[in-house]
């Protein structure tokens, strides 16, 4: 094996090519000249088979599963939830604080672990998931859920981290299987989150409790596989020059404090709007605005300020192929965050009696997930060999897309219909997403930036998602304070229910108890419970012909989406190490090249 070419600083090279001296003033000032650091054939045979590799690449899954956990066996849950320790109006938060604390952690731990080494911020991420999952598990009221959910948020950042992780230990013609082998690990969480949260309600004691539970334990499998088998680059490996003192001074603590408050700001107004207050009130334009100020003013700092390390080098953004497939990723994400809120309430509501509380609806619910883990997966085992990736996006966008939109044809007789479209819909828009995910860490210069690259499109991915479910859910609320008012009450007045017992009958859909309804039979409420459903159908389309607008402008972005397949090479950006600094498996005898 060649021995590791010794990496230089741009002044070093100018020095050692006289020829160049002209050029000087053209290079960047940066501590290194940066560049993949191997191939396949120059890594030690058995490499890809280590206990340091595989050890990873499980500590990766587990992490992951336990991450996408985080959200997708506690949103099924939340009405349950909020009778048991509310009620609480902002019980909606349990899902939205997920997705804003994701949107803020991803880039920061993509930028630091870029720069300071990714081994500890993967432990100590999978911690602070741990401590969440500790707090929501004995939580006894829906702030204490919240804050719990919040700290999982935030240490999903760096589980779900994954992509740059695991694509930068192996060749870059094998990106997209690696992440198709580690999006099989969403399935118990992701894909059937919903039934095995629905599972753990109907036949545990400790109920939903017993989601978190599970959580605990997927991330300390995870925080233990990673501290015994994931050594990454060092700081010292990857800095030649500067000490962590320098670097932690140059540090862009102005920039990272813009990007995390605007953020913050901007998305509790919006999570606020047509909700907890009116659209039109102080508390949810007062945080828009502001949000918008500080985050116009972080792009501005980031592209003026003489900065030697920025959060977020706006470099990115000059490649059009780049930003495409990181817009793409988030627009495609939002069908499973808005469906993961939407498609149980419609479940509850259209498709069955008893408001979702049996089995069966736990099943119906886990379809767009368990529909979107196929996507995934089957993009990454088959991408690669398709090639073309710009047109697998229009493909899969517009026939998802045409699915989705679809589904507003759905009403209370079309159950087997509408779960066909929704799970049609998920599944190609979840191959869009892994084709997207895994293009962003692609479709960049610098592989050693792969970190903040990758960790900028999942925030843009949590931020676009947030943006869409707030759509969702305030199209939703609007359009049922709509369709219900104008078609239950004259259905149940004209079968015989008195005028003066609407309000309480109306009521009865809420709390469940239609006991207390002067002049109700069950003629009468079986006439109104088909209105109540009906009008509910009505409302759910629009929906879902709301959704043509995400995935319209989808598509047309797709025309710049990138097609990567002469980068799919043999080349590695970074390897694994043993605690002595030197590659595994390096110093055994007898090694020959690599295989996977």
């Amino acid at each position: 094996m060649e021995p590791e070419k010794d990496v230089q600083t741009a002044s070093q090279w100018v020095e050692q090519n006289p020829d160049a001296e002209n050029l000087k003033h053209t290079l960047p000032e940066e501590d290194e000249l940066h560049g993949f650091q191997t191939d396949l054939e120059h890594l030690p045979a058995g490499y890809y088979r280590s206990s340091f590799f595989l050890g990873t690449m499980f500590a990766v899954g587990f992490g992951l599963c336990a991450a996408v956990g985080g959200f997708g066996l506690a949103a099924p849950a939340l009405a349950l939830i909020n009778s048991e320790i509310g009620p609480d109006p902002n019980i909606n938060w349990v899902s939205f604080v997920y997705t804003l604390t994701l949107s803020i952690a991803l880039l920061l731990v993509g930028r630091l672990s870029d720069l300071f080494g990714r081994r500890w911020f993967m432990i100590g991420g999978t911690c602070l998931a741990l401590i969440g999952c500790i707090v929501s598990a004995v939580a006894q009221s829906v702030p204490t859920l919240i804050g719990g959910i919040a700290l999982i948020g935030l240490g999903a950042g760096a589980q779900q981290s994954f992509s740059f992780v695991s694509n930068e230990l192996v060749p870059m013609k094998y990106r997209f299987m690696i992440n198709g082998w580690i999006y099989l690990w969403c399935f118990p969480t992701g894909g059937f989150g919903a039934a095995v949260s629905k599972a753990f309600i109907l036949y545990t004691p400790k109920g939903w409790r017993t989601c978190f539970y599970l959580l605990i334990a997927l991330n300390v499998t995870s925080g233990i596989l990673y501290f015994f088998f994931y050594y990454p680059p060092t700081f010292g490996m990857k800095h030649r020059i500067r000490t962590k003192a320098q670097m932690i001074k140059m540090f862009d603590y102005v920039g990272a404090f813009l990007f995390v408050s605007g953020l913050i700001v901007f998305e509790i107004g919006l999570l606020w709007g047509g909700g907890v207050y009116s659209w039109r009130s102080a508390h949810v334009l007062a945080p828009l605005l502001v949000g918008v100020a500080i985050l116009i003013a972080f792009v501005l700092w980031e592209l003026y300020a003489p900065l030697q390390e920025p959060i977020l080098p706006m470099k990115l953004f000059k490649n059009p192929h780049y930003v495409a497939a990181i817009v793409l990723l988030g627009l495609g994400a939002s069908v499973y965050y808005a469906m993961a809120i939407i498609w149980p309430q419609m479940v509850a509501v259209l498709f069955t009696d008893d408001g979702g509380a049996n089995m069966r609806a736990g099943w119906l619910n886990a379809i767009p997930g368990f529909a979107i883990v196929i996507g995934q997966a089957s993009a990454g085992a088959l991408s690669a060999q398709i090639g073309k990736a710009r047109f697998q996006c229009m493909t899969v966008l517009s026939i998802g897309g045409a699915f989705l939109a679809a589904t507003a044809y759905s009403e209370p007789s079309t159950l087997v219909g509408s779960a066909c479209l929704m799970a049609l819909s998920s599944l190609f828009i979840g191959w869009n997403e892994a084709v997207c995910l895994t293009n962003a860490g692609i479709e960049i210069e610098d592989q050693q930036e792969i970190g903040t690259a990758v960790g900028m499109a999942g925030s843009m991915r949590s931020a676009i998602s947030t943006v869409a479910s707030s759509v969702y859910v305030v199209v939703l609320t609007n359009r049922l304070g709509e369709t219900i008012p104008a078609e239950v009450p004259a259905a149940v007045v004209a079968a015989g229910l008195p005028a003066s017992s609407v309000v309480a009958f109306l009521t009865g859909f809420t709390t469940g108890d239609f006991s207390k309804v002067p002049g109700l039979t069950p003629k009468i409420l079986a006439v109104g419970t088909a209105a109540y459903k009906l009008a509910s159908a009505h409302a759910y389309s629009t929906v879902f012909l709301t959704s043509i607008a995400f995935t319209g402008i989808a598509i047309i972005i797709s025309f710049w989406a990138p097609n990567v397949d002469h980068k799919l090479t043999v080349e590695v950006a970074t390897t694994l190490h043993e605690k002595a600094g030197t590659i595994v498996g390096e110093s055994k005898p007898g090694m020959g090249n690599a295989s996977v």
